[in-house]
């Protein structure tokens, strides 16, 4: 018999195997957690998760125990005084964003009733069930979270990339990557151990919307490259 095991990336840290085993991948309906969420992965951007789970008390103190309407009334004298403390990522942007992302998430919850009835829409009202064996089958992207960030940012969302929004949509549940060895794969929906076909599905998809990506970069090099001297020279130094 085979021992089930742990995602490999939670082994590291006992913070990281609680994480793992109490939160991440178990879907989410609560309004407050679903803003948690967004502001954490945001604040993350550029910083390894472990940061972040280690400043999670802070940011609760920091951001009125991540309620939305509150935090969407911070002046900028509150902001300031984020800025001095410790216990979060002192980055203006970041701290600014959640306050504009609290706002932004307010409209959503106006718009649509809830975040959540907003939200479980980009993957058709259920969790999307993968079944990768390893994790480098783990995409860190997909159109789902290409098409959740696109929106969130025209919405007024801000360190809401693609790969953001992907570990958004992890994290709350809406994909569940736990490896198919973990337990907890199963416990979150995984059912039965995939067949061949179910995980060459998983695989495929990835493999395909990879290789548009790349199709689509290697147009755009192309063009770049095509461009006038000063044009492309500011196009190649731009961070992607």
């Amino acid at each position: 018999m085979s021992t089930l095991l742990r995602c490999p990336w939670s082994e590291s840290t006992d913070a990281y195997r609680a994480y793992h085993d109490d939160e991440w991948g178990v879907p989410v309906h609560d309004e407050r957690t679903f803003f948690e969420f967004l502001l954490l992965e945001g604040a993350q951007a550029g910083l390894s998760w472990s940061t972040i789970l280690n400043k999670r008390a802070g940011y609760r103190r920091a951001f009125a125990d991540f309620d939305p309407a509150r935090v969407a009334r911070f002046t900028p004298t509150r902001i300031e005084r984020i800025l001095q403390d410790a216990s979060v990522v002192r980055h203006r942007g970041k701290i600014e964003s959640a306050v504009g992302n609290a706002r932004a998430f307010l409209a959503l919850q106006r718009e649509f009733g809830s975040f959540d009835s907003y939200v479980w829409r980009f993957v058709g009202g259920a969790p999307r069930i993968n079944a990768f064996r390893t994790l480098d089958q783990v995409p860190a992207r997909t159109p789902e979270s290409d098409r959740l960030a696109k929106d969130l940012q025209a919405r007024g969302f801000r360190f809401v990339g693609s790969t953001i929004a992907y570990a958004f949509m992890q994290a709350t549940g809406l994909v569940n990557d736990h490896l198919v060895d973990c337990p907890r794969w199963k416990t979150l929906g995984g059912g039965c151990a995939p067949s061949s076909a179910d995980q060459e599905r998983s695989a495929s998809s990835v493999r395909e919307w990879k290789s548009r990506r790349h199709s689509t970069a290697r147009i755009r090099s192309v063009v770049a490259t095509n461009r006038p001297g000063p044009a492309n020279h500011a196009s190649a130094a731009k961070p992607k």
